[in-house]
């Protein structure tokens, strides 16, 4: 193209001229695409219909975030099988709604009853119960609101420029880096949450071993079918969701049905004053930094963004002995943190289709059902659906603004609700969703079977999240491995000769190790 354009100018101008030209051109079209973005972006604005479900699902977000054991990973799974008649973008935009509002809604209940909503709220406890005992709790939640409203917002600007980036990215994957990239997902198992690196793996290969279920793809031999023709096409990802998240959560929480929570007070919420931004403006931008980081990390998520931005705030705080008895700066840096991972955990999400967190898992499940596969060929081919959501997730995040400013006094009152209401409930709709999807008892059965199984995964200390990574990622990795042999011709060592896929095997090694190398350091300390 440089040669074109010499021989269309005269000598004189030479080179320089041409590269500046065409520097122009490039400059040009990079700023007509972003604005199409932009434009693509502010779409749901002019959709009455995604206006809508926008504000049933920050409404329903925030409600599932106040109660406690609930949050938005459950109210993903419940609403799923409902989803099934919407169109794609906006049953995706319904479940990244829940996803933003519920994140914040844990911090209402966090900081009024001394209880998270949500796991990602746990370090709002520390500093936001003490502040509301003190007679602060409408400024304790003012500033969580702020912190949790700029760390989503600024979550979503980074989802917005970075996942196009890692997509572009994989435009140089093969079957061997896909398969190489799976593995490197499922090995970050190890490093999910608290619990032993150990269950995690043996969780997300059980996860894999439900995924081999039905028709093998290649041969349509049926396995471990039992001879039941239900299962030839394999068990659905909406059962095993609702069975996993919300029954064994149901089955969990029916030892507390008794339980009361003791209240604090609560007259408004009120905006932090100049003082109060002056003292933690510089936290929620660490933080917000910090969250988004760790939601990108594959099976990360909001709980360990939180516990970061929350040690941070405090590592970097010049009064860090009021950590702890009610300081403004522990739950600006919890909180940005946390709603700052929803956006990170996007990106890998519909990038790569490797969830961020067990949100995003049900999320991308969501995706797959809807016929939506993520990656590269998205951006591509759909960016209106992908800039859609974008732009929903912003307006989501402004609206639990709006929400948890007028309404957190009434979305507290909403813990009132008697246990033995609420689950009998929630029973009912996860029995009614699932039933729906194709008018059949099997998958009920299925869902109640993969209800007892999680309530005794979660009973032994083995969590559930990495059972549905695993089952998204299971046909990714056996499809992706037996066409990369094909192409090797059953030699395994040339996984070896392709750059991209050596390097995530070692950072798969990496993965492993370092989990374990580090519980063993603690149980080491731990005796001393």
């Amino acid at each position: 193209q440089a040669e074109d354009g010499i021989r269309d100018q005269p000598r004189s101008r030479g080179l320089g001229d041409v590269y500046k030209r065409q520097h122009q051109e490039l400059s040009q079209i990079f700023i007509t695409t972003n604005m199409e973005n932009l434009l693509l972006m502010m779409a749901p604005l002019f959709s009455t219909k995604l206006l809508l479900v926008l504000f049933f699902g920050t409404l329903f977000g925030l409600i599932l975030g106040v109660l406690p054991g609930l949050g938005p990973t459950t109210g993903g799974a419940l609403i799923l099988p409902f989803t099934m008649t919407l169109d794609p973008l906006s049953a995706i935009v319904l479940l990244t709604s829940i996803y933003c509002a519920g994140t914040y809604g844990g911090a209402i209940t966090a900081i009024l009853i001394n209880t998270p909503g949500t796991p990602a709220a746990a370090a709002t406890c520390l500093d936001g119960y003490p502040l509301a005992q003190k007679g602060e709790a409408g400024r304790a939640l003012g500033i969580a609101t702020v912190s949790s409203t700029v760390g989503g917002i600024f979550s979503v600007i980074i989802l917005v420029f970075f996942a196009p980036l890692l997509a572009q990215l994989a435009y140089e994957f093969g079957q061997p880096e896909y398969f190489a990239l799976a593995i490197f997902g499922l090995t970050m198992l190890a490093s999910i949450g608290d619990g032993s690196p150990i269950k995690n793996l043996i969780a997300g290969a059980f996860g894999i071993l439900i995924s081999t279920i039905g028709k093998d793809f290649m041969t349509s031999i049926d396995r471990f079918t039992y001879g039941i023709n239900e299962l030839s096409e394999g068990i659905g990802f909406i059962p095993v969701v609702v069975g996993l998240f919300a029954i064994s959560e149901m089955l969990t929480q029916s030892t507390m049905l008794d339980q009361v929570f003791k209240r604090v007070a609560l007259k408004a919420v009120k905006l932090p004053s100049l003082k109060d931004y002056k003292l933690i403006w510089k936290t929620i931008l660490r933080s917000s930094g910090i969250g988004s980081f760790i939601g990108v990390l594959p099976a990360e998520g909001g709980t360990v963004a939180s516990l970061i931005g929350y040690s941070e705030a405090k590592r970097w705080s010049k009064k860090p002995e009021e950590f702890g008895k009610g300081s403004i700066e522990g739950i600006a840096g919890a909180e940005a943190a946390n709603n700052a991972a929803t956006g990170g955990a996007m990106v890998p999400t519909l990038a790569l289709g490797i969830p961020g967190s067990a949100t995003t898992a049900v999320i991308l499940t969501g995706l797959i059902i809807h016929g939506v596969r993520p990656g590269p060929d998205l951006f591509r081919e759909q960016p209106e659906f992908l800039y859609g959501i974008f732009g929903s997730m912003l307006i989501a995040n402004i609206l639990f603004f709006i929400f948890g400013f007028f309404g957190a006094k009434l979305f507290a009152r909403i813990t009132l609700v008697p246990n033995k209401i609420l689950w009998p409930m929630i029973f009912a709709v996860s029995v009614c969703g699932t039933y729906s999807l194709s008018q059949s008892i099997i998958d009920v059965w299925i869902m109640l079977f993969f209800g007892v199984i999680g309530f005794f995964m979660r009973r032994y200390g083995f969590s559930v999240v990495p059972v549905i990574i695993g089952l998204i990622l299971g046909e990714l990795v056996e499809g992706t491995l037996r066409q990369s042999l094909v192409i090797f011709d059953g030699n395994w060592l040339m996984f070896l000769t392709r750059p991209i896929a050596l390097s995530f095997f070692i950072l798969s090694l990496i993965a492993l190790t370092f989990p374990l190398l580090r519980g063993k350091k603690l149980k080491i300390k731990n005796k001393i």
